[in-house]
This record gives C-alpha cells, sequence and structure tokens, in this order.
C-alpha cells in the first residue's frame, strides 16, 4: 500500500500575490494616478503572468481543478494583456480596435463570474477577491465600450481595491500557517 499524504507546500499565496500586486499596479494606471510602462509590463509579465502560470501548474499537482483553472488562467491574461500592448509597438500586429478589447474584457467577466459561482463553495476572502474581479473586468468593458474616461477612473479605484483583497487572501494564508492559528480571518469555508 503507497502513502500518497501530500507534504507540498500550499501554492496560492504565491499565485494570490501575483496577481493582486499586479492588479493594483495596473489599476494605479488605470485611477490615472502614473502612465502604463516598463513597471507594470513587466509585473504582468513575471509576477502576474508566469508566477500565476506557475502557481496554477502547482495546483494541478495537488489535484485542485479550481486553483489550475484560475491561476493558470488569469496568468495568461497577464501574458495576454501585455502582448496586446507590446506586439503593435513591435509591429507583429495591429493595435486591438476599441470593440475587440470591448469583447476581450467582457470575456474575462463573463469566466470570472463564474468562477466567483465557484467560490461559493470556498472561504469568504475569495469570494470578495472574485465578486470585485468581475466586477471590475465588466467596469473596463463598459468604460472601453462607451469609451468613459470617468467609468475607467472608477474601475482603477475598484481595481485597487480588488487587488489589495487578493494581497490580503495571501498573507492571511501565509501567516495563519506560519503561526498555525488565525491571525488574519479569511471567512468561513463553505
Amino acid at each position: 500500500m503507497s502513502n500518497n499524504i501530500d507534504t507540498t507546500a500550499n501554492p496560492a499565496p504565491l499565485g494570490l500575490m501575483g496577481f493582486g500586486m499586479t492588479t493594483i499596479l495596473l489599476n494605479l494606471h488605470n485611477a490615472g494616478i502614473f502612465d502604463l510602462g516598463a513597471m507594470i509590463l513587466s509585473m504582468g509579465l513575471f509576477y502576474g503572468g508566469m508566477a500565476q502560470v506557475i502557481t496554477g501548474i502547482m495546483e494541478w499537482k495537488k489535484g485542485n481543478t479550481f486553483g489550475t483553472v484560475a491561476f493558470t488562467s488569469y496568468g495568461l491574461f497577464w501574458l495576454s494583456f501585455v502582448a496586446l500592448i507590446v506586439m503593435p509597438t513591435l509591429g507583429w500586429a495591429p493595435k486591438a480596435e476599441n470593440s475587440a478589447m470591448v469583447a476581450y474584457l467582457f470575456m474575462w467577466g463573463l469566466f470570472t463570474g463564474v468562477m466567483f459561482i465557484g467560490t461559493l463553495k470556498l472561504n469568504r476572502a475569495l469570494q470578495l477577491v472574485f465578486f470585485t474581479l468581475t466586477l471590475l473586468f465588466f467596469l473596463l468593458a463598459l468604460g472601453d465600450y462607451l469609451e468613459s474616461p470617468t467609468i475607467k477612473v472608477i474601475a482603477g479605484y475598484e481595481g485597487i481595491l480588488c487587488g489589495f483583497l487578493a494581497v490580503y487572501t495571501a498573507l492571511a494564508q501565509v501567516l495563519n500557517e506560519v503561526y498555525d492559528r488565525v491571525l488574519l480571518p479569511i471567512g468561513p469555508v463553505a
């Protein structure tokens, strides 16, 4: 009889930190605080993108379908987002039309809304992350659809909140594990 006890670390805090920090920084731009530049693109490539894809693979190894789909998908979102910005500047493809960006953001909002339903069986902190992320994608899509700078700024501030919720959730998991007790609550598991 084999002993298949999983003794590997929880990869979710890494993915949540990559997502959260990158989301905060991009949405500081969306809120009009600074321009989109190499700092955000680098975070999108490496911490938001690659770290989340790696986390998704680690979640697969642990048998967590939700974590696999979430982290791998959002890691690839960040990589595709950076490509949407960089490819036109390199002459590899024309800039995406406004209607294409609306469709892109809407589809990510739809996907995230369905993933939010999955969090209803998980903890309250993840529910808040996925709810605010769903709202963020739909606000960004609406801002592009209406070509409204005001809605994009509102989305920016809402995205900052979403990112901080993800960072909190990640750090809560790390500190709660290190101290072997609840220092930062994440809410009940359904």
